[in-house]
């Protein structure tokens, strides 16, 4: 006689108590940010940090005679007091105006110069075989670590040699040949991230690599591309020791007039608040069109 033993039973999994659950940290980052003492603690952070800006602002619209005798900050309880005479005074001398076209004419060529070399020489680097390329990436990205310090009396030398020192264009290539080895190390790493495959199905289409740049790797780095201007247009708009070294009594931008201005009238307030708010408006104003762009090149390579 045989006997049959009972089935083994079947082994059923208990589902996981809830509290083991991984909850993603972006989640968890979201709740946090949503909780009343972190958005209080944002706004007090907001508040500090606004509280330069409007007092530059408020300083800029109070008469002379109101600047010597109290802070910004007892306007805010008078007024009336507040009037745009010194953008009027300031706007209507030779100084001013002249010195914010300068600024504009160093800053504009000095960052599309930059970004359109960056452009073409980070695509030859990631895409492009030719002998030594490995070896002249080294070089540029050890260029990286050599403080702008180093190469003002050399330089300054050199543009005194060929007739460009205390010139707008010698000011321009400065800045371009300081700010290359930066722009050139970003846009090589976002070219690299454009898949192989993609510029391959195009050189077997017949196209050449300018025409592969130029509609192809390009238009995909245009974060990348936008991050860079605003990067190379903040640090050449608010540069003041190259400009004050190389720029000469005609060619001087905004941040060395107003250095000049702080030397000779240390408190002439009517003059030197207006004028440091001019110099901020154009930076924040790029800045606010183009955060979209700034926000994508900062964040590409990040995520999947």
């Amino acid at each position: 006689m045989t006997t049959t033993q009972p089935a083994p039973a079947a082994r059923t999994t208990a589902p996981a108590p809830p509290g083991r659950l991984r909850v993603p940290f972006t989640t968890r980052l979201a709740t946090l940010t949503r909780s009343g003492l972190v958005q209080a603690v944002l706004i007090v952070a907001a508040v500090a940090w606004l509280t330069p800006t409007v007092g530059l602002l408020v300083s800029s619209l109070r008469p002379k005679q109101a600047a010597a005798t109290g802070g910004w900050w007892t306007a805010l309880t008078r007024p009336a007091q507040l009037t745009l005479q010194n953008y009027t005074a300031l706007l209507d001398g030779g100084d001013v105006p002249r010195a914010l076209w300068n600024t504009v004419l160093i800053s504009v060529p000095a960052t599309l110069l930059t970004v359109a070399l960056a452009a073409t020489a980070g695509y030859a680097f990631a895409w492009m075989r030719f002998p030594g390329r490995d070896a002249v990436f080294v070089v540029v990205v050890g260029l990286l670590v050599v403080p702008v310090q180093v190469g003002l009396i050399p330089v300054a030398r050199l543009e005194g040699a060929v007739g460009l020192f205390g010139t707008i264009p010698g000011v321009v290539l400065f800045h371009v040949g300081y700010g290359l080895p930066f722009a050139v190390f970003l846009m090589r790493n976002h070219f690299l991230e454009i898949p192989a495959e993609l510029l391959e199905a195009a050189r077997m289409d017949g196209c050449g690599e300018w025409r592969i740049f130029r509609t192809l790797a390009l238009p995909l780095a245009a974060p990348a591309v936008a991050s860079l201007c605003i990067f190379q247009f903040l640090w050449v708009w608010n540069d003041m020791l190259v400009a004050l070294i190389f720029a000469g009594n005609d060619s001087q931008p905004l941040t060395v007039y107003l250095q000049s201005q702080m030397r000779q009238f240390g408190s002439n307030m009517d003059i030197l608040a207006p004028g440091a708010f001019l110099s901020l408006l154009v930076p924040v104003g790029v800045f606010l069109c183009f955060q979209r762009f700034f926000v994508q090149g900062a964040m590409a390579g990040s995520v999947k």
